[in-house]
Formats: C-alpha cells, structure tokens, sequence
C-alpha cells in the first residue's frame, strides 16, 4: 500500500506558480467572497487568502454580513467582472438561505469561474473544450496522474454525483478513456458496484461508508469525503481496515483536500493568460 500525498503534490504545484509568478510585471489577482460567518468557510477563506501571498499572487477579499441581499453579493461580482485586476472569482459556498447559489455562479464571467462551477465552463468540458475546470475533481487527477495511475481502461466507480465532485470528476474520468460508474442516494447495492472497480473515487461525506468488504485487492481508493467526527477530520473510506487491500489510497486529511487550493490557484494562473492571451 503506497500514500497518495496531497501536501507535497500540492507544495511542489505551488513553488512552480510562484516561479512563474515572480517573473511577471503585473501579477495574477484572486478575488473571494464570503457572506456570513460560517466557521469552515472562514478557516478557508483566510486559507485561500494566505497561499495566494505565499506564491505572489494579489489577493482581494470580500466579506459580507450574513444578512446581506442577492442584489447586495450580485452588484459585488459585478464589480469584480468589470476589474482587470481581477483575473479569477470564487464565491465561497455555501451562502445564506436569501441568496440563490445558482445565480451566484451563474453571474460570474465564465473566463473568471476559477470554481468551473459556471454552466458555460461545465459545458465546455463535456465537449472537450479548453475551459476552467472544478479544482477538486482536477486535483483528483493530478494526483492519480503524478503517481502514474492510468486510468484508461480501467473500471472505475465514482461515488457521489453532486457538481461539485462527483459529476465532474467522472467526466473527466471517461476523457481519460476510463469506464465510470455513478454511484448515488439510490443506488440499490453500492458493494456490487465498488467490489470489482479498479479504483473508487468517493465524494458523499458520509462517515466509513467505504469498508474493506466493498474494496478488491490492489484497489486505487481516492478519498474526497471531510467530515469533522470528534474534533477530527475523516473521510468517507474506513481507512484503517481498507488501507490494508490497496495499492494506492489517499488520506484525510493530506490527500486530496490540499490540491484543491493548489488547482484554484493554477486556475487562477491560467484564467490571467487566457485574458491577456499570453
């Protein structure tokens, strides 16, 4: 069993932009906004905030009171579209009750949808198109690319189908010649379809649901799932029992959780160029 390590994958991607970055006159800029004060929310905003210094890149944060209007955060992300300074937007989920998330999204340019959450920049990557890709699925890749699994042709099984993770990593998944299944709330027997998979990519936040019966020897198990049980974080793979089956398993924390920012600051790098066609 080998450890998918998100932390030195996530590391090395962030000294490379920050190389890039030390080299260029104007610097690529990041704009986030946070209504309300969830605590998760917060401790990822400031997280965002502060790697986005580390590599160079200009950070602008925006922070609304938990009763602020849709027109409120709407006029804001207007703003921010307008300003060539801003080259990516990312509207920290989730939001408050009074305010749609679908529109939120839908408002933000799709050449600065740093999230790939736009419906433009979804549909580009279903056709195959260059676009701006969600960054934990991408990071998902990255790291099964760095630690040489191909994936092509191999059975797959993608746990989850929300469009934050499961949809689109399952996408990406069958771009890279994988077979993929979804797997869901109403899938009738979720072991039949994980016990011969090759690899399981598992997105839901539900606590061990992934248990060693469920997993074939040598198994890739790609953990995407965080959940805060008893002051710790864990994921949704009993990792301690499924870890002993696998060739290859990431784990939570300081698996895939760290490339998230990492691709949310390529995405970053990469919408800049796309605006500056450089």
């Amino acid at each position: 069993m080998k450890l998918i390590d998100g932390k030195t994958v996530a590391k090395e991607m962030r000294q490379k932009i920050k190389e890039e970055v030390a080299g260029m006159e104007k610097k690529p800029g990041l704009a986030v906004v946070l209504v309300g004060k969830d605590p998760a929310s917060q401790v990822y905003v400031n997280l965002k905030d502060k790697r986005c210094k580390e590599i160079g890149m200009e950070s602008y944060k925006h922070e609304l009171p938990e009763s602020a209007s849709e027109k409120e955060v709407l006029a804001l992300i207007d703003k921010l579209n307008k300003d060539d300074a801003v080259n990516g937007i990312l509207v920290q989920m989730p939001v408050p009750k009074q305010i749609s998330a679908q529109k939120v999204m839908e408002a933000v340019l799709p050449e600065k949808d740093v999230d790939g959450f736009h419906p433009m920049s979804i549909g580009r990557m279903v056709a195959g198109k260059p676009s701006l890709q969600a960054c934990t699925p991408r990071g998902v890749m990255k790291l099964l690319a760095h630690y040489g699994i191909d994936v092509a042709g191999k059975d797959v099984t993608v746990i989850g189908r929300s469009l934050i993770v499961g949809t689109p990593v399952a996408l990406m998944l069958m771009a890279k010649n994988a077979t993929v299944t979804v797997c869901h709330s109403k899938t009738k027997d979720l072991k039949a379809n994980t016990q011969h998979a090759d690899i399981i990519v598992t997105a839901v936040g539900k606590k061990r649901l992934v248990t060693a019966d469920m997993v074939k020897e040598g198994a890739v198990v790609v953990d995407v799932g965080m959940i805060r049980d008893e002051g710790k974080l864990c994921g949704d793979v009993d990792f301690d029992n499924v870890k002993e089956k696998c060739s290859y398993i990431t784990p939570v924390p300081g698996g895939v959780g760290p490339m998230t920012i990492a691709c949310l600051l390529e995405n970053t790098m990469l919408a800049y160029r796309m605006q500056n066609k450089t």
